[in-house]
């Protein structure tokens, strides 16, 4: 998914990253790297969360219609798994989640950004003569992270002030 959230301080971090190299304590960046990842689950966790629970419905309809799905991967299920977590110390210090688009089967690929815009379209059954649309709570990535963004960008800034004075 192109809107990705990364946990950059670019100019702290960086330097930070440096001095860390330079000292040469392998301990110190190892549980720099690890309370970054702890930073960052809370967010994962109500994304897929969130993606497990969107309500998908036609229009005008306050229930869900029909049987079970005719795939045998559930579409919600998928795309929750398919988050993940990067997280790097070395040259180009942070952390980013996004939606892996290589664990997405092909055809789901584009789906994580159409949920998110809030509309589906798509074939019945797979025939592609009769078409429906759907809808989706808009917009499911982008409100969660921005419920996350100022508890992330706190926790990292007193990380990196943690290590900052370690290192000193």
């Amino acid at each position: 998914m192109t809107r990705d959230v990364r946990l950059l301080n670019t100019g702290s971090l960086l330097e930070l990253s440096r001095r860390l190299r330079a000292a040469g304590n392998e301990n110190i960046r190892q549980s720099m790297h690890r309370r970054i990842r702890r930073a960052a689950e809370p967010l994962r966790s109500e994304l897929q969360s969130t993606m497990r629970g969107l309500d998908i419905r036609p229009p005008g309809r306050t229930t869900r219609p029909g049987g079970p799905s005719p795939t045998t991967r559930p579409l919600r299920a998928t795309i929750a798994d398919a988050i993940r977590i990067s997280v790097r110390t070395g040259a180009s210090p942070g952390a980013t989640v996004w939606v892996d688009k290589g664990r997405l089967p092909p055809d789901l690929k584009n789906m994580p950004k159409v949920i998110n815009d809030g509309r589906i379209r798509h074939p019945v059954y797979g025939n592609r003569r009769k078409w429906v649309t759907q809808w989706a709570q808009p917009p499911w990535w982008d409100s969660t992270v921005r419920r996350h963004l100022p508890r992330m960008e706190r926790e990292v800034a007193r990380i990196v002030d943690d290590v900052r004075r370690r290192l000193e």
